[in-house]
């Protein structure tokens, strides 16, 4: 049995999309459940953030994260590939009236992303405070809570209908295929083989 930890949304819709096709089967969850089980596979429904939890404790022997909470987490979960689908960006964000600069010292920052944003500004070795927020991350600066945002960007809308502008680009965002380490050395074969299917459906 191969168990498969995916993210609710379209990145879960994609992945079974090409499960399908692996399997030769449908697979579709019934309303409001969270388990599919199918031949020798069982799929589970989790939240992105929670991925890697249900993966790196071997609930789950494979899964779909995207790369922000891979690194925000600090995963050691095997990385097997980049999927290129579920893209967006980690941006630095600000009001359209400020002027954002890498010079300006005691940068106050919020956002949900502390671990990224805390290995960012240390490599420009800048002093920055980090405000740690859960959502609705676009309000600090409005309100004067922060000079700026680092956040999730895939469109740029809900920055721009707050008045906010995108200042730089930490890193591009893309869903990753990841494997417990246990896992991947017990059902190797197995796993390389869902990986090389991937890869092919993909274009990769």
């Amino acid at each position: 049995m191969i168990r498969v930890a995916l993210p609710k949304g379209r990145n879960a819709d994609k992945t079974l999309e090409i499960f399908e096709h692996f399997l030769k089967t449908p697979l579709h969850f019934e309303d409001r459940k969270l388990i599919l089980q199918k031949d020798n596979f069982s799929f589970m429904l989790v939240r992105n953030q929670d991925v890697p939890a249900y993966v790196e404790r071997g609930v789950a022997d494979i899964g779909v994260v995207g790369l922000d909470v891979l690194e925000e987490q600090k995963s050691p979960l095997v990385r097997l590939l980049d999927l290129g689908f579920g893209k967006c960006r980690v941006c630095i964000g600000s009001p359209n009236s400020y002027a954002f600069s890498f010079a300006n010292p005691n940068l106050r920052i919020a956002t949900k992303m502390t671990n990224i944003t805390k290995a960012f500004f240390a490599k420009k070795a800048m002093s920055v405070e980090i405000i740690k927020l859960y959502g609705s991350i676009e309000l600090a600066p409005l309100v004067g809570m922060a000079d700026v945002i680092v956040d999730l960007v895939e469109t740029g809308d809900t920055m721009r209908q707050n008045n906010l502008k995108i200042d730089y680009t930490i890193m591009d965002i893309s869903a990753y295929l990841v494997a417990n380490p246990n896992s991947f050395y017990r059902q190797k074969q197995r796993i390389l083989e869902i990986q090389n299917y991937f890869k092919n459906a993909l274009n990769l």
